[in-house]
């Protein structure tokens, strides 16, 4: 299969891009990317490499019609996670989020819809998320399935859900093979330190404050990246077009839950006295609308047979280790431009 993967620099895309690799001799991978903050050549550089033969990188924004016409002409299927990401940066700015969640998606989905035709032995996945479906309470014993109504409540999932909405009116408008997956909170290497997990490794390890909003009692449902990835190439290559798949890993922790475990394994690794890193913790003030709970019903890819290769505190484990053991790595995403948004976020809270 040729695959032609949008944001393949990013966290998921990067292991996404080299599962494929890895897992399918036969795949031929175009990445993507326009290398905004969060996109790092050097995720992927060993991959490129090695596979030279079936992998090339191409430099360009999901939002201009003539980057995006060849390479969909030259794909059998698309896997579209670019995206801007982080919640906290969408409330700071929202015109990015809008721009490139919104827009480039719709943008993509209209190449598609010129160049393939009425082809329709060819994929379009768009990668969404749990957070278009709001929040849930604690006390709420629910979890959402694929036919919840969406009730977005960031800019960030807003801007999230505006594209799921699109992606899934072109199939059925057009009739476009339009697959949707939504995942809950991913976690594992290669991820951007503004993400809690990688920001409390790092921090802990360094002996700096770990700043957590709020009481710290939101409750996300955890993913390792790896298995997110599986379940998409099972979507890709399994799934119904017009279809759309929950990912989840029935891994609900709430976020205090994560730090201190996180603690925990940092202190064994390094020596360190676990109280000692625990009095680090700083309870600092909530993120505006901040959604209290979220919680995936994972059963409809599953009965694609889909089941998690590890669990939370298996993989959480090896993310604490593939931190500390890439100092180099974490040390080049963590310099210029990245201290001035975290003195943005954390200052005076």
């Amino acid at each position: 299969m040729r695959i032609l993967v949008t944001g393949g620099c990013g966290f998921i895309g990067s292991n996404f891009v080299r599962a494929m690799l890895r897992d399918h001799p036969e795949d031929e991978i175009t990445n993507l990317d326009l290398l905004t903050y969060a996109g790092n050549l050097e995720n992927l550089a060993e991959a490129a490499a090695d596979h030279a033969d079936r992998y090339r990188f191409v430099k360009g924004d999901i939002c201009d019609p003539a980057t995006v016409l060849p390479l969909l002409d030259w794909a059998q299927a698309v896997v579209h996670f670019a995206a801007e990401s982080h919640v906290d940066r969408s409330i700071e700015d929202a015109s990015a989020f809008v721009r490139t969640n919104a827009l480039g998606t719709q943008v993509l989905l209209d190449a598609a819809r010129r160049v393939w035709g009425e082809d329709r032995s060819r994929r379009f996945l768009y990668v969404s998320t749990d957070e278009v479906y709001g929040a849930l309470s604690l006390d709420d014993p629910r979890a959402f399935a694929e036919d919840w109504p969406l009730d977005p409540r960031s800019p960030y999932s807003a801007s999230k859900a505006a594209a799921d909405h699109l992606a899934r009116s072109y199939w059925h408008t057009f009739g476009l093979p339009v697959l949707v997956t939504r995942c809950c909170n991913n976690y594992g290497p290669y991820q951007f330190p503004e993400k809690l997990i990688p920001l409390m490794i790092l921090n802990a390890a360094a002996g700096k404050e770990l700043p957590v909003y709020g009481d710290g009692l939101y409750v996300r449902d955890w993913i390792h990246v790896a298995d997110h990835c599986r379940a998409t190439d099972l979507v890709l290559r399994q799934g119904e077009p017009g279809q759309v798949y929950n990912v989840g890993a029935g891994a609900e922790r709430p976020n205090l839950e994560v730090v201190r475990a996180i603690i925990r394994l940092v202190a064994a690794r390094l020596g360190r006295e676990e109280d000692e890193l625990a009095k680090l913790i700083r309870h600092v003030s909530d993120r505006p609308g901040h959604d209290r709970r979220y919680a995936i019903d994972s059963g409809k890819l599953r009965s694609l047979g889909f089941t998690p290769s590890r669990d939370f505190e298996e993989g959480l484990a090896q993310t604490v280790d593939w931190y500390l053991d890439h100092p180099g790595w974490c040390q080049n995403v963590t310099s210029g431009a990245y201290q001035d948004y975290y003195r943005r976020m954390y200052d005076g809270r």
